[in-house]
């Protein structure tokens, strides 16, 4: 079998979270190419399934040549699915739900590699939250900086400031655990540039 280590690297999202942290680690991807899936949750689909098929299909849908990298997000309280929040309203509906309690962060990563084959896995991350004030929720909400992030709010922003304990990866909190996903790239294949 030829090798396909210097294929090009593709990363089909558009997040500029997960560029930066792909950086951190020295990976550039050699296009950004988000794919277009239905994200709708299954009829008694579990938080750790959704990431891990959305990261899946994302993956498999993209038509790009090379190794494809895919990532999806879920934030789960007990078996509630807490999506990118619609508007500031739902915002601080989710704000006020996470408050004085611990949440699942479950970022599920694939990687398609050139000829096709297509492997995933999820990382699970507990999350608590202090007890939010009504005044720490409307600065939040103002801010602006939940916008596109599952639970509505992002970890590595002011709501940094809110989170009292994590059990599990802080990457895969911000969106892509960097140890499993170079592990899942190179175990698939991928290898940097020299």
């Amino acid at each position: 079998m030829a090798s396909t280590g210097h294929a090009p690297l593709i990363l089909a999202s558009a997040s500029p979270r997960r560029r930066e942290l792909l950086a951190q680690i020295g990976i550039v991807p050699d296009l950004i190419a988000p794919t277009d899936i239905d994200e709708t949750r299954r009829k008694d689909e579990s938080p750790r399934a959704l990431a891990e098929r959305l990261a899946r299909e994302k993956a498999a849908a993209s038509p790009e040549a090379g190794y494809v990298l895919a990532a999806d997000t879920v934030v789960a309280l007990g078996t509630r699915n807490l999506e990118k929040a619609a508007d500031a309203m739902e915002a601080e509906a989710f704000l006020r739900l996470l408050s004085g309690r611990s949440h699942q962060c479950i970022t599920g990563i694939a990687v398609k590699a050139p000829d096709g084959r297509v492997q995933a896995r999820t990382v699970l991350a507990r999350v608590r939250m202090k007890r939010l004030t009504d005044a720490e929720i409307a600065a939040y909400v103002a801010s602006g900086e939940w916008q596109g992030k599952a639970g509505g709010y992002g970890i590595q922003g002011m709501a940094g400031g809110f989170i009292s304990h994590i059990n599990g990866s802080y990457t895969a909190i911000v969106g892509l655990p960097l140890y499993e996903t170079k592990a899942l790239l190179e175990g698939m294949g991928w290898r940097a540039k020299a």
